[in-house]
């Protein structure tokens, strides 16, 4: 295998949150639907602002990498949810990143995409930074949705 193709084996696996990180998978398995909009404390965001959080700032990066049309939302408020989650809600979320995170990991795959050259609408990004940011955004947030699960489940414990 070359250098080339070393490097985009080894970036799909870094998004999909293998190796060193919990993947989103493990992250969000049997998360209490009760609990989305649950604070706990010292978290100043809910599970389901997290999950949509990461959610749009990932689509935010997937489309900024492919389209030079795409318009980012306004920061900070573009980037996280206004109104509270419902089952319904995490679910297509968690769908769309997961439709997202497989489109970043096929762009990276693709031997036609240039993960060296800048994008031409950016200014100095490349895929490669882009995939990267993914990767690095995302197993930020998903630590801190495990922790939130976590926390639930001790209050859980100590209310009992």
């Amino acid at each position: 295998m070359d250098k080339e193709s070393t490097l985009r084996e080894h970036l799909s696996e870094l998004l999909l949150g293998r190796s060193a990180h919990i993947d989103l998978e493990g992250a969000v398995a049997d998360f209490p639907m009760a609990d989305i909009n649950t604070s706990v404390a010292g978290s100043p965001h809910t599970a389901w602002q997290l999950l949509e959080h990461f959610r749009i700032a990932q689509s935010d990066i997937l489309e900024f990498s492919r389209d030079a049309n795409h318009i980012s939302p306004d920061w900070p408020d573009g980037y996280w949810p206004a109104e509270e989650g419902t089952a319904d809600k995490w679910k297509a979320s968690l769908d769309r990143v997961r439709q997202d995170l497989q489109s970043m990991i096929d762009l990276v795959a693709d031997e036609n995409t240039d993960l060296y050259a800048k994008i031409e609408h950016g200014d100095g990004q490349t895929i490669l930074r882009e995939a990267l940011l993914v990767a690095d955004h995302n197993a930020y947030h998903l630590g801190q949705l495990v922790l939130i699960k976590r926390m639930l489940e001790n209050q859980t414990r100590s209310s009992s």
